[in-house]
């Protein structure tokens, strides 16, 4: 990429990055006091990092059957209330598991 290219471009992205953490901390000077916001704001970084992580969770190991297994172990120790790592490590090990047996 040449530099009357790039330069341009990475200042452009550097003063919308700027902008958008910016602004809400300058237009919004008080705490929203609607529990509805609150409570919505509350769960965007879960819902961001489920949109991001869940559809590769189909494609890691490059066989959609081991990935089944693998989410099948992640599910149910989620859902019986284990504790994160716990999870992912059965998580991965159910899928390696499978794609050895397979």
């Amino acid at each position: 990429m040449d530099n009357a290219v790039f330069f341009p471009s990475l200042l452009t992205m550097a003063v919308v990055t700027y902008l958008i953490r910016m602004l809400p901390l300058a237009v919004c000077r008080h705490r929203s006091e609607n529990r509805f916001f609150q409570s919505f704001l509350h769960y965007v970084p879960y819902a961001v990092l489920g949109a991001m992580t869940f559809p590769a969770v189909f494609t890691c190991t490059g066989d959609p059957v081991s990935s089944l297994c693998g989410l099948a172990a992640g599910f149910a120790l989620g859902w019986t209330g284990k504790g994160l790592l716990s999870v992912a490590l059965a998580a991965c090990a159910a899928a390696y598991l499978a794609s050895l047996i397979l």
